[in-house]
């Protein structure tokens, strides 16, 4: 490990204030990972403390977490959300989102204007699988009603469908079959997401057997990434941006669990910005974490108040991303883009399939009555 006095810790501006030009910092395009560390627990881990900033690997992680601490995984599994779809001669692209409680399915089409309400789509290499559009929204989004629900929907998603890798993971012929394994974590259990919860991507066996033997605790819970993590933030003022819902779940005895620990002295360690978004969504004020089943918006930025969380695993995302937004939140502003510099500067590995960070609350949140 290597230490690097940490800089940045003057005042924040309020959300109001902020625009997307603050949440910018230059990224060279060959910072960007396009292939996962090999074996994932030697990707390397920036520790960023309140004073100091720490080069370590995440093989570090047990030695930098403390026994009674609660690692708190999402276990979503990535499904093949991307289908290729047609109407007649018309061929259309879609990207599935999440399901509504009526069965129908939120996604996005390209070639959108061709289509109408009431048009019925054949998805494509799908055994007759088709889409009925029962809504459509100006942003080119739609309401898809299929012609089969539950596991035989999913069956046929998983024949027909693609991973929705992230644009800038350059796959010119599609997701290889490396990636059917690269991009899913070792927590991942309940279909449903889009994406990957990064940050989970970098734990093997060994490591949580390690964490294990540590002391640290480990809770999962559930929210499915959703086709959000990957739209930019167009408003200018960045609190006029709106997040797309994503769906999550906490059950009784994870939210007991996480209830226990921080009892106990405890810290809570999110692994990645979805875990980080439903724990704080699931708080009370006084930061008791309740179970929880359904959707969440809630969207972070500077100025939020913390309620449960202590630490974030998370890796280095995208310039003008929510989730940085969230991570500045979490960490300072002025604080994160110091780090994200020293990161870059020190050949660091960014994105979905990069290096991670370790990031400490820049609040103090008062310990549970």
């Amino acid at each position: 490990m290597t230490d690097q006095a940490a800089t940045g810790r003057g005042g924040e501006p309020s959300a109001a204030e902020l625009s997307l030009a603050d949440f910018d910092y230059p990224l060279p395009a060959a910072s960007i990972a396009q292939q996962p560390a090999r074996p994932r627990d030697s990707a390397r881990l920036l520790q960023v403390g309140r004073d100091r900033l720490t080069d370590c690997t995440i093989r570090d992680l047990p030695g930098l977490l403390r026994r009674g601490d609660i690692l708190v995984a999402n276990d979503t599994r990535v499904f093949p959300a991307r289908l290729q779809a047609s109407r007649g001669a018309a061929r259309v692209g879609l990207t599935l989102d999440r399901p509504r409680p009526d069965g129908a399915w939120h996604a996005l089409a390209r070639n959108a204007r061709r289509l109408s309400l009431g048009d019925t789509l054949a998805i494509q290499a799908a055994d007759g699988l088709t889409a009925l559009v029962i809504d459509k929204a100006a942003d080119g989004s739609l309401v898809l009603a299929f012609s089969r629900d539950g596991e035989a929907l999913m069956a046929a998603f998983a024949r027909a469908g693609a991973l929705a890798l992230p644009p800038y993971i350059h796959r010119p012929h599609g997701p290889t079959a490396a990636d059917a394994s690269d991009y899913q974590t070792v927590f991942a259990r309940h279909p449903g997401a889009v994406a990957a919860p990064t940050a989970g991507l970098h734990f093997t066996p060994g490591l949580l057997a390690a964490l294990d033997t540590a002391g640290v605790r480990r809770v999962t819970l559930t929210l499915h990434v959703g086709i959000g993590s990957f739209l930019p933030v167009r408003a200018e003022r960045v609190a006029d941006h709106r997040m797309h819902a994503e769906r999550g779940e906490i059950s009784a005895a994870a939210a007991a669990a996480i209830n226990q620990g921080r009892a106990a002295g405890g810290r809570v360690v999110a692994v990645g910005t979805t875990s980080l978004r439903l724990l704080e969504s699931a708080a009370t004020a006084d930061g008791l974490v309740t179970p929880f089943r359904g959707d969440t918006e809630l969207f972070i930025l500077p100025g939020y108040r913390f309620k449960t969380v202590d630490r974030l695993l998370t890796n280095f995302h995208l310039p003008r991303s929510t989730l940085l937004m969230l991570v500045a939140a979490f960490a300072g502003r002025q604080r994160i883009l110091a780090a994200y510099a020293h990161a870059a500067a020190t050949g660091y590995r960014f994105h979905s399939y990069g290096d991670a960070c370790l990031l400490e609350r820049f609040q103090t949140i008062p310990p549970m009555p």
